[in-house]
C-alpha cells in the first residue's frame, strides 16, 4: 500500500487524538526532497510566516491557522503572525499582500477570496522575493508556488452529494446549495463536480433548484437560508459547504417549522456544528482537519522558503507528524479525503 493510502487509514482512525490536540509533533523542523526535489535539508529557522485567511475571527481559518500553521512553524523556529480582513474581500486582501510584500515576509500563506483579483499583488510579493502558499482556495497556479488542497473537488462533491442523498431518503426531492462567496474558487470547483455528480442515474430523484451566496457572513447566510425556504416551500435539502453558512443554516431550520423535515449537510466543525447533530437539525456533515491544512501548508512554505522544494511536480517534502507529501501536477498537494461527523462521533472531536 503507497503511504498516501496507509496515511489516509490511519486518518481517520486518529483523528480524535489530532483534533483534541496539537502536540506529539516532531521538533525536528525537517524537510527533505528526493531525485524530482531541490535536495536534501533542514529548514532554516528565523523564517517570517504569515498566513492571510479569506477573513480573519473564522472559527475554520483560526483552527487552520492558529492550531495548526503556528504550530507548524513553532516546530521549525520560524516567526508566525496571522492578518487579513474582517470580511471575505479580495480588495481588502491585496492591501495586506502589498503590505507583506514591504515587509520581507519569507512566506505568505493565502486563501484568496478570489482566483484573479490577488494576483498581482502576490507576483509582486514573489519578486520582492516572498515564496507563496495558497490553501484552502487557489489562485491562478502562475500566481503561487504550491497550493494546498484539503481534498480534491471530486472527493468533496461526492462526499456532499452522498450525504445529503442519505438525509433526504429514497424520495428524493428538490434541493438547493448555500455557497460562501461566488467568485470563491474552492466553493464553484466543488459546486460544478457536485452537478455532476447529481447528473448520475443513482441520484436522479434529486434535483438542484438554486445556489445562493452567503459571502461566509454569518448573518448574511442565516437570511439566505431562510429565503430559499420561502422561495421553494418544497425543498428537502440544503448543501452548505462552507463552515459560516452551514452553522446560519442549521441556526435558521433548528429554530424554524422545517427542523427535521428539510436536511441540511455541508462542510463544518464539529463544536459549530454540535448542538445540532444533537437536537436532530443535521444527521451528518463532512470535512477535513484544518489543523492538519495549515500544519501543511506552514511546511511547504518553510521548504519552499529554504531551497529544499520548487514546487515542481514530483517534488517530495517532509511536513512533521502527518509524513511524506508529493507535489502534483500545477503545485498541487492534496492533504487527504474528508471525513464525516454523525452523533455517533462528534462528541471524540474537538475543534
Amino acid at each position: 500500500m503507497s503511504t498516501r493510502g496507509m496515511r489516509a487509514i490511519a486518518s481517520a482512525a486518529l483523528l480524535a487524538l489530532l483534533f483534541t490536540s496539537t502536540a506529539c509533533a516532531d521538533d525536528s523542523g525537517t524537510a527533505t526532497g528526493d531525485d524530482g526535489g531541490a535536495g536534501n535539508g533542514t529548514i532554516k529557522s528565523g523564517l517570517k510566516v504569515v498566513f492571510l485567511p479569506k477573513q480573519v475571527n473564522n472559527p475554520y481559518f483560526d483552527t487552520s491557522d492558529n492550531k495548526g500553521g503556528k504550530v507548524a512553524v513553532g516546530e521549525f523556529k520560524g516567526s508566525y503572525s496571522q492578518t487579513g480582513p474582517s470580511e471575505a474581500s479580495p480588495s481588502a486582501q491585496v492591501s495586506y499582500i502589498n503590505t507583506l510584500s514591504q515587509q520581507q515576509t519569507d512566506v505568505i500563506v493565502v486563501s484568496a477570496n478570489d482566483k484573479d483579483a490577488v494576483c498581482g499583488a502576490l507576483e509582486e510579493a514573489q519578486q520582492a522575493g516572498a515564496k507563496v502558499v495558497t490553501y484552502d482556495s487557489d489562485t491562478n497556479p502562475s500566481c503561487r508556488d504550491v497550493f494546498i488542497n484539503q481534498a480534491t473537488a471530486e472527493g468533496i462533491a461526492k462526499s456532499q452529494i452522498k450525504l445529503i442523498s442519505e438525509a433526504v431518503g429514497a424520495e428524493g426531492g428538490e434541493i438547493a446549495i448555500l455557497s460562501a462567496t461566488a467568485n470563491a474558487t474552492n466553493q464553484n470547483a466543488w459546486i460544478a463536480m457536485m452537478k455532476t455528480e447529481l447528473a448520475k442515474p443513482e441520484y436522479a430523484k434529486l434535483k438542484l433548484v438554486d445556489t445562493v451566496y452567503g459571502d461566509d457572513d454569518d448573518q448574511k447566510s442565516f437570511q439566505e437560508a431562510q429565503g430559499l425556504l420561502a422561495k421553494h416551500p418544497n425543498l428537502k435539502g440544503v448543501i452548505s459547504p462552507t463552515t459560516v453558512g452551514i452553522a446560519a443554516a442549521a441556526r435558521y431550520l433548528s429554530g424554524s417549522a422545517y427542523k427535521g423535515k428539510v436536511q441540511l449537510t455541508g462542510l463544518g466543525t464539529p463544536n459549530q456544528m454540535r448542538a445540532y447533530v444533537k437536537d436532530g437539525t443535521v444527521k451528518s456533515f463532512a470535512l477535513w482537519n484544518p489543523a492538519d491544512l495549515g500544519y501543511l501548508a506552514a511546511y511547504a512554505g518553510g521548504a519552499l522558503a529554504s531551497g529544499l522544494i520548487k514546487g515542481k511536480e514530483g517534488d517530495t517534502f517532509t511536513a512533521g507528524k502527518l509524513g511524506e507529501f508529493t507535489v502534483g501536477k500545477d503545485g498541487v498537494v492534496v492533504l487527504g479525503d474528508p471525513f464525516t461527523f454523525t452523533a455517533e462521533n462528534i462528541d471524540k472531536l474537538n475543534f
